[in-house]
């Protein structure tokens, strides 16, 4: 966990910045919208593209998210490995159950357009709030950042301020079909405080990447849209 080049400069840098950044762009993309589950339901029957997209950036934000936390795991060892493995492992498991949530929200919204939004609305919420695996860990989904944050404070990894406002991810709503509130706004804007400073200092130490790069993330992301709007 003390090593320096884990998880990498661009992987981890990537994670810092764009981590956040999708995290949100996803939670505006729900504004204007009821947070609860039905009328999320009924904001996808009526604009798809949107809660598709909104719903899309959140998950990809989440998965990115979990570079940026082996990076400041890695920090916070070099002083404090308890609090580094608490933090990274509390955190992480939230990352996932988030990642599962966005995989359940993703198949309510296909139960709209293949089954109709009542149909669809009724169907969830009969289900909705049924066991899962995840529901176990939903205290360290929100507990986990508090821990990552006290960390980055005592270890001098991010400064006060910007750890207070990694806290405040813990304010994020947790389980499936989640609109946005206030408190969702508060958690994604200390998520960018936090984060998106430290994420441009990673990235502009050392040599830019090699020119060939570039057209293949062009590539790889232009392949990846054709592939979506194929399916």
């Amino acid at each position: 966990m003390t090593n320096e080049g884990f998880p990498g400069r661009w992987i981890e840098g990537v994670g810092l910045v764009a981590g956040p950044a999708l995290v949100m762009g996803g939670v505006l993309l729900k504004l204007g919208y009821d947070a609860f589950f039905p009328e999320q339901l009924a904001a996808f029957a009526g604009s798809p593209g949107r809660l598709t997209a909104a719903y899309s950036c959140f998950a990809a934000g989440v998965v990115l998210l979990a570079a940026a936390v082996l990076g400041l795991a890695r920090r916070i060892a070099a002083t404090h490995p308890l609090l580094a493995q608490w933090g990274m492992a509390l955190t992480l498991a939230g990352l996932f159950a988030r990642a599962f949530h966005a995989g359940v929200s993703h198949l309510a919204f296909q139960l709209v357009d293949v089954q109709g939004l009542r149909t669809a609305q009724q169907a969830i919420s009969e289900q909705y709030g049924s066991f899962h695996v995840f529901q176990t860990i939903n205290l360290a989904t929100m507990a986990g950042w508090v821990v990552l944050a006290a960390g980055t404070w005592r270890s001098g990894a991010l400064g006060r301020v910007q750890s207070v406002a990694l806290a405040l991810m813990a304010a994020m709503p947790v389980g499936v079909l989640k609109g946005t509130g206030v408190t969702s706004i508060i958690a994604a804007a200390g998520l960018c405080v936090a984060l998106v400073p430290l994420g441009v200092k990673v990235l502009a130490r050392g040599p830019a990447p090699k020119w060939w790069t570039y057209p293949l993330a062009a590539v790889i992301v232009a392949g990846a849209t054709l592939i979506s709007l194929a399916g």
